[in-house]
Order: structure tokens, then sequence, then C-alpha cells
């Protein structure tokens, strides 16, 4: 089946799916009778272009590598120009990928671009926490009512399925609290402290290796987790939080002694999200814990994530894996197309 997709951003997670596209080709139409054919691109910075018939994505990434504006790509017939909501509007795309930079504060403008591609009885795939963790349920009635699909798998632990896992795998149980470790940069600083380093020489570090930006403040503040912690609770709990009502404290007044000394007691920090639910009141909050050694958690190490999820009959379940990464967000964006597809032959059959 061919899906004709639109990527509203072209940053680094955009191109990283546009070459799995390239790659798995074959693979994608022999296991999946998934044929993606990207018809528009549109980025702020980069240019749109636009084609109905479809772009020739490894012209357009060179062209992009070579001048850095889509708009130098020629094909006969191309649209050029549009913003990102006329692309949305205007574009035959059945499926947008929305993976611009969001203000994770107002959720914009992923929000403005879910809203407008439901309306357009387009389904989107995103790795947005934004419009997840700020508007989820007005965007999910929308994309309910209109048939449409709305994929966010990569917001919490990127290729990683805490999402999809839980509500599939573990369905028919009643999960009564979900905590984790969302936030690879912080494990990082934790676990270097760990061996000696301080807080600040850890953080250069980690910026250093790419984990951190030059701006750590969402990451080392708890914000980054506080966001997930509010996916998880609107998803998995089915109960919607406002991330601003989620107690919130970060890491950056964790010491050297501090880190020392819980290794003395056999124990160990780290900074958890915790989503608890009691005779069905949801409560959640992000701050720096003290585990046992021998808890599963504080054996994560590095920039690993990992969430466990309390099951009311299949007992602990913990997954683990990479939290960030540009191929592996892409292929978090490529797991809900495929998804999107099986659902599209479900409902045909």
């Amino acid at each position: 089946m061919t899906t004709k997709i639109a990527f509203i951003g072209f940053g680094g997670v955009g191109q990283a799916l546009a070459k799995l596209f390239i790659q798995q080709q074959e693979d994608l139409k022999k296991k999946y009778d998934l044929d993606p054919v990207v018809v528009a691109v549109s980025d702020v910075m980069k240019g749109s272009i636009y084609h109905p018939d479809g772009l020739n994505m490894e012209q357009v990434l060179d062209v992009l590598e070579e001048t850095g504006n889509l708009e130098n790509y020629s094909q006969e017939g191309l649209t050029t120009g549009w913003n990102s909501i006329e692309t949305i509007k205007h574009s035959n795309a059945d499926m947008i990928v929305e993976v611009t930079f969001t203000d994770v504060k107002t959720g914009q403008p992923a929000i403005d671009h879910c809203r407008t591609a439901f309306e357009n009885n387009k389904s989107v795939v995103t790795t947005n926490k934004g419009p997840v963790a700020l508007a989820y349920n007005e965007l999910a009635s929308l994309a309910k009512e209109k048939g449409v699909f709305w994929g966010f798998e990569g917001t919490v632990m990127s290729g990683t399925p805490a999402l999809r896992m839980p509500v599939t795998t573990l369905a028919g149980n009643d999960i009564k609290e979900i905590k984790g470790i969302l936030n690879g940069t912080t494990n990082y600083i934790l676990t270097e402290m760990e061996k000696g380093q301080t807080y600040q020489a850890a953080l250069e570090k980690a910026q250093a290796l790419g984990y951190a930006e030059a701006d750590p403040t969402s990451d080392v503040e708890g914000y980054d987790a506080r966001y997930k912690a509010a996916i998880l609770s609107n998803y998995l709990m089915d109960t919607p939080i406002a991330a601003e009502d989620i107690y919130c404290k970060g890491i950056r007044d964790m010491t050297v002694d501090m880190v020392k000394d819980a290794l003395a007691e056999n124990k160990k920090w780290r900074l958890l999200a915790r989503i608890t639910k009691t005779n069905g009141i949801v409560e959640a909050s992000v701050k720096p814990e003290l585990l046992d050694a021998d808890d599963p958690l504080a054996g994560v190490s590095g920039a690993t994530n990992a969430i466990l999820y309390e099951c009311d009959m299949s007992g602990p379940i913990m997954l683990t894996g990479a939290g960030a990464g540009l191929i592996e967000t892409g292929y978090s964006l490529l797991i809900d197309i495929i998804t999107f597809r099986r659902q599209h032959a479900l409902t045909k059959s």
C-alpha cells in the first residue's frame, strides 16, 4: 500500500527516517505491504518542496547536504515555498510526520500541526512531547472523531517501546505504578559521579559526548522527565495530569559527597519519574531517589533509559533501552507508521 507522507520539520530525526525509508524500501514492501512515498518536506529553516507524485528522497538529501536549502531541489511540477500549515492542508499526504522543534512550555507549533492535520483528515506520527503532554485529550478525541491515526511512541523512550509494549503485551493487567529513568543525560551524570567526577565535570563530559545540550536546563532540572511522566499518565493511566502539577526536582544540587555516602550505604541515586495509581487516584513526581544497590533501576548506568511497570497479574516488568539517538528516534516513527499500516489493513479486511 502506498502511504503518501509529508515531513513537517526536517532536522536530524526527519532525515534519519527518510534514510530508513530508502534503506528498508524492499523489506517494508515485502514484510508490511508498506510503500512510503514522500510527497512534501517543509522546514522553517531549510525551505519547502511538494510534488503530488512523490519526491526523489536520495536527491533531496544530497541537495540538502550540498546546499542546505531544500528549494535547490529540481523536479518538473514542483511546488515550493509553502509553510507548514499550507503543506498540511494542501498536500495530498495521508500521513504527517511532525518533527519540528517544539516549545515544551506551550507545545507549539506541534499542537497546531497535529490539530490541522486531524481537521483535514490526515494521520500524524510525531516525536514531540508537547502535544501529548499538554493537549492529549483534545487531540486524541479529534483524531478519533476523524478516524485518523496518531502515533507518538518516540516521545518517552525513543525507539524503545515504552508506550506500545504495555498497551499490547501487558494487556489485561492493571498497572499500579510506573517508575523509570527517563532521561539519559542525568543518568549519565549520576553514574559518572559514582566514579568520583564532580557534577560540573560530569555535565561537561556529557555535553562533549552530545548527551547534554549547551543549555542543559531541561534535562538536569527534570523538566524533560516531567513531560514524559505526564505522557505516561495520559496514555497508560488514562488520567490527565498537567505537567506543571507534577512535583519536579532535578539533580543540579547533587554533590560527590552525597553520591559517595550513598555508595557507602550500598545505595545509589537515580532521577526517577514515578506515576502511582491508588484507589483510582493518580499521582506523579520527578525527583532524585535513593535506591538499594540491588534495585533493578539502580543497576541502569550511563545514558541508558529504563522503565518498570508494576502490574497486578504479571508482577514487575522492566524495559531498558536507548532513550535518544537519531536512528533510534527515526525508528520510533517507523514503528508508528508500520502500526498505522497494520491497522489500516485490518479495517479493510
